[in-house]
């Protein structure tokens, strides 16, 4: 028997590669005042990773999206709101009175936005309609990386218009940068309208950010209307445009492997992605296998030569097994970098013979 329910809020949770986002989404729907919120996550790449990192329980709707966002924004989000809509109707999920999704660091919001509100993408589909009647863009929240921000905005285009169509800016990673900015009146600049928040500072309430009232481009930047404004004329036509591919530059690559790897091999692995060599990386994240414990994987993260400290999990957080990593980056040497991989999986292999 199909139920009805009130409109549910739609948060837009972005920000560039590695600024934070996966963590701010743990901590979203581990809070039990979002026991009723669904989460959609959009990767960059064909290959799904943050799913297995955001720690949701199966009790929680998650869809993960992957792919050139850039592109096919409006199809994918209205596809994905549109399939939320029609499990709670069906009372195959329980109750959702707000969706959070967060996109991939290089997504431009304007697409994404214009999906959302009145008067912007056009609907093309009765799907769309029923998106427009049963789901609303309360707010969009941007993180920012206080460490590799400002090389961020010097480069990527993208990394500005996070920040400019922010309701709440989120500075991250304030706890371990080495240099104190007013970053506030800094980036006021791209966003007077902007209310900026410390992660790490003392009583810092993500859950407090999320409003009810509809989303507003009022007070921010001119640059913003303009930049909807272009966007509802360009055309977005479907294409065979490479997943893996953001523009002529970013490329996303995979290294897999069902076996389990030694400890000192992934050590080596990782000092050689993440060496001052490797100039053009700008994120890497996985999911891997060890040999010592095949059964608790470990995580792996870095944004461009900085790492992350690895953590070990205690279970597989789903049925899919194997290292999984995922590196992005501009004129990566993919051929040297896959035969490294190549020679310490065989490597692993022939250790774990010698032991068996």
């Amino acid at each position: 028997m199909k139920q009805f329910y009130d409109p549910a809020a739609v948060t837009l949770l972005t920000g560039f590669l590695g600024s934070g986002k996966t963590t701010l989404i743990n901590e979203l729907v581990s809070d039990p005042r979002m026991h009723e919120t669904a989460v959609i996550i959009n990767e960059f790449g064909s290959i799904a990773i943050d799913h297995d990192l955001v720690r949701t329980g199966s009790e929680r709707y998650m869809r993960t999206t992957t792919g050139c966002l850039c592109c096919s924004a409006t199809s994918d989000i209205r596809t994905s709101l549109h399939e939320l809509h029609e499990a709670r109707m069906e009372g195959a999920i329980g109750p959702i009175s707000r969706v959070v999704i967060e996109t991939t660091g290089l997504a431009d919001p304007a697409p994404i936005i214009n999906s959302l509100i009145p008067g912007g993408a056009p609907a093309t589909a009765l799907r769309d309609h029923a998106v427009a009647r049963h789901f609303y863009l309360q707010g969009v929240i941007t993180t920012f990386d206080t460490i590799d921000g400002r090389s961020t905005l010097a480069s990527f285009i993208e990394g500005w218009k996070q920040l400019a169509f922010a309701d709440a800016v989120i500075l991250t990673k304030t706890d371990i940068a080495e240099e104190k900015r007013n970053w506030a009146l800094e980036l006021a600049v791209l966003n007077p309208a902007a209310r900026f928040h410390d992660r790490h500072a003392p009583g810092f309430d993500l859950v407090s950010l999320l409003g009810e009232t509809p989303y507003s481009v009022s007070r921010k930047a001119e640059d913003v209307n303009g930049w909807l404004a272009m966007e509802r004329l360009a055309a977005h036509p479907e294409h065979d445009h490479d997943p893996n591919r953001h523009g002529d530059e970013i490329e996303a690559f995979y290294l897999t492997s069902e076996t389990p790897l030694d400890p000192d091999a992934i050590g080596i692995l990782l000092g050689v992605l993440v060496s001052p060599q490797n100039r053009g990386l700008i994120r890497m994240k996985g999911l891997v296998a060890l040999s010592d414990d095949p059964e608790r994987p470990m995580v792996i993260h870095a944004v461009q030569h900085r790492m992350d400290p690895t953590v070990r999990l205690p279970r597989w957080p789903s049925e899919e097994r194997g290292t999984r990593i995922v590196l992005i980056g501009m004129d990566l040497p993919q051929r040297q970098i896959r035969a490294l991989f190549a020679a310490l999986v065989a490597r692993s292999k022939k250790s774990r013979r010698k032991t068996a």
